[in-house]
């Protein structure tokens, strides 16, 4: 949907990238009934990683927003390639975010916040969902975060 790339690359700079296969035997997206299952993304351009390392430590809290941010965009190519069109998308359902978090760091949900803010800037309503943010010591390739949804077509 022409709309919601225009949105993405006036409010935040950011385009829906063309997917990378994926690094195992997994598919990207799987449809079972009107839902559609998003696989773990992380923030990549161009297939290779930025923000390696761990939120608290490596990296502030708004640069862990934008890590979420690149990572949802990535999950949103995902869909796009898998639709044909984002938007033929009822509504987002759920939203799970790992963070690579320094040991003593609590705002998972303040970076998750990144992803959040895209989707209801981008789907308005649409894009409002459940979440779940969860601190972990390590994520693929070393990156700060990770984002998978539920989405209904």
């Amino acid at each position: 949907m022409l709309e919601i790339e225009e949105t993405l690359l006036l409010r935040y700079g950011l385009e829906l990238p063309v997917p990378s296969e994926p690094d195992g035997y997994y598919a990207r997206v799987i449809a079972t009934g009107n839902l559609l299952y998003v696989c773990g993304h992380t923030p990549k351009r161009q297939g290779e990683y930025v923000f390696l390392g761990k939120v608290g430590e490596d990296f502030s809290v708004e640069q862990g927003q934008e890590a979420a941010r690149i990572a949802m965009t990535n999950c949103l190519a995902a869909l796009k390639e898998h639709l044909g069109d984002l938007s033929l998308i009822k509504q987002f359902v759920q939203v799970i975010g790992y963070v690579r978090s320094a040991e003593h760091f609590t705002q998972q949900p303040l970076v998750m916040n990144g992803a959040s803010e895209l989707l209801l800037t981008c789907f308005g309503e649409r894009g409002r969902h459940t979440r779940m943010a969860l601190g972990t010591n390590q994520l693929p390739g070393g990156a700060a975060v990770e984002i998978m949804c539920v989405v209904e077509v």
